[in-house]
């Protein structure tokens, strides 16, 4: 060989890799990626991606176009809860979430802590307070610009006493007209161990941040951005202040914001939506999202994914 050629690489066969190992670097891939690709490798792969300890978490919410993916991740998420064995700990259906597929997750997995349900406007108030009995153990929820009523707040407070995170988001509005303490108010009297919350163009007034202040004494970390009806002057904001280790305010940057964070036209037709989406972002039962059930390309093969 030549010794002025680089060094040749030594070959690595993937499959001889500990077992632990491979299952670490799988998991990363996400529960949309280990179903329709990674277990169909090699058997190896396909009987790690069955252990019941790699479904504790699942995440389908990196889902690239949604409107373009040939699964029914309805079902997909099904079989995954399934490979759980009960194990289910952490879930997160964002977007295509509804009550049926809610309701199928708290019948099998009793152990659940963190559930991630935004943007889920197929999940109503009567689905999520049914099945919140199920949740005794869930301590961080995120029902951010879904379709919730006071009434569902309540309901989640009163049967997941050991929630300790709650996120409560919508799109800021700038009229000053518009103010509602209802889900301030149940937050403050049926969330009383909080220590995370957020919620982000919220419409609460000073009344409703006073009540959460006074009903969750060991908040630590308090997101108010665009929450234009706080006024953060005065023995209020000074309170805030000395209590709260992470506070942010109304008018504080929305740089790290995960989502649109365009604030709403005041007079204009998104203030009938309580997420401040407009109509065109609302799914219903004719959409063509629905096509991805039944005759959906993955059909053809799904005796390779579910088996």
């Amino acid at each position: 060989m030549d010794s002025l050629s680089p060094p040749q690489e030594p070959y690595r066969n993937w499959v001889e890799l500990p077992r632990d190992v491979t299952a670490s670097i799988l998991w990363k891939l996400g529960a949309i990626e280990i179903l329709t690709s990674a277990q169909l490798v090699c058997s190896t792969w396909r009987s790690i991606c069955k252990d019941p300890s790699m479904w504790r978490s699942i995440d389908m919410h990196n889902l690239g176009d949604l409107w373009d993916m040939d699964y029914d991740l309805g079902r997909m998420c099904r079989h995954a809860v399934d490979r759980s064995s009960g194990g289910l700990v952490d879930v997160n259906i964002e977007y295509f979430g509804t009550d049926d597929l809610l309701q199928y997750i708290a019948d099998r997995s009793s152990h659940l802590k963190r559930l991630r349900l935004v943007c889920c406007y197929s999940i109503s108030d009567e689905g999520l307070s049914e099945v919140a009995t199920k949740f005794p153990l869930l301590e961080e929820l995120d029902i951010s610009y879904c379709s919730l009523s006071k009434q569902a707040l309540e309901v989640v407070g009163r049967c997941c006493p050991l929630l300790k995170s709650f996120k409560l988001n919508n799109q800021g509005c700038r009229n000053p007209h518009i103010e509602c303490n209802e889900e301030a108010l149940a937050i403050a009297e049926h969330m009383p161990h909080l220590r995370y919350l957020q919620i982000f163009g919220n419409k609460l007034t000073n009344e409703g941040l006073q009540a959460i202040l006074d009903g969750c004494p060991h908040l630590e970390s308090l997101d108010l951005r665009q929450c234009f009806n706080v006024n953060m002057d005065g023995h209020l904001g000074k309170r805030c202040i000395e209590r709260i280790k992470d506070l942010r305010h109304p008018y504080d940057p929305t740089d790290d914001y995960p989502f649109d964070a365009e604030i709403a036209d005041v007079g204009s037709s998104e203030e009938d939506y309580p997420s401040g989406f407009s109509e065109i972002d609302f799914l219903s039962d004719d959409d063509d999202y629905y096509e991805f059930s039944g005759g959906s390309d993955m059909s053809d093969f799904e005796h390779l994914y579910f088996d």
